[in-house]
């Protein structure tokens, strides 16, 4: 098991109050700020998140990047009745971090965590999980993912006209290519909302970008 994923799940599990995702959410912050950096969204950031979620009022959500479940805790806690998140995560070790925080959380009917490479989840969405779109969808997974993820969820249909996509860490360590294609493809309006890396006060920002078709 992942080391300092553990010792977060354990934090939380000792302190948290279970089947209260905002207890978690907070637990998860003092941990990664008190004690160990980890690569959460991060409380700063995370309100940024909170308010798009709330903006979009997604029936149907995707994350890439599950980590420890943090953002899918924060996600899952704003769905309106029925919404649902599936979250993809490429390592088996902090997938199953993740499943025990949702848990614990208590938001495990509304989120779904689907494991292994988003080259390969993303093209199987609609036939084997049945997911027709998305309106929402988080990325923060690998940078160097995340332009050619978005060109791969607009080919295989999986956002339409007016879904969101949220993109972290667009700044620090930056996702370039990622900014260049979605300012300049003519497919999306974009909004950039400057922040801080996670429990850091170095610059970092989010990228809002609204799929036009």
């Amino acid at each position: 098991m992942a080391q300092k994923e553990q010792r977060i799940l354990e934090f939380v599990k000792q302190n948290a109050t279970e089947g209260d995702p905002q207890s978690v959410v907070d637990h998860i912050d003092q941990y990664c700020s008190q004690k160990e950096w980890a690569m959460n969204v991060g409380d700063e950031k995370g309100l940024i998140l909170d308010n798009v979620v709330k903006e979009t009022n997604p029936t149907t959500a995707l994350e890439l990047g599950t980590y420890c479940g943090y953002s899918a805790i924060r996600i899952s806690r704003l769905l309106k009745p029925g919404g649902r998140l599936f979250t993809v995560e490429m390592k088996p070790e902090y997938a199953a971090v993740a499943k025990q925080m949702i848990e614990f959380a208590g938001v495990q009917d509304k989120v779904e965590i689907l494991q292994g490479s988003t080259a390969v989840i993303i093209p199987s969405l609609k036939a084997k999980i049945g997911v027709d779109h998305v309106d929402f969808v988080f990325i923060d997974h690998f940078k160097e993912r995340y332009a050619s993820d978005t060109k791969l969820l607009e080919e295989c249909g999986v956002i339409k006209t007016g879904s969101v996509i949220l993109a972290d860490n667009v700044v620090c360590p930056g996702a370039p290519d990622f900014l260049e294609y979605v300012r300049t493809c003519g497919h999306y309006d974009c909004t950039n909302y400057p922040s801080h890396v996670e429990y850091t006060d170095k610059a970092d920002a989010l990228e809002k970008a609204v799929f036009k078709g």
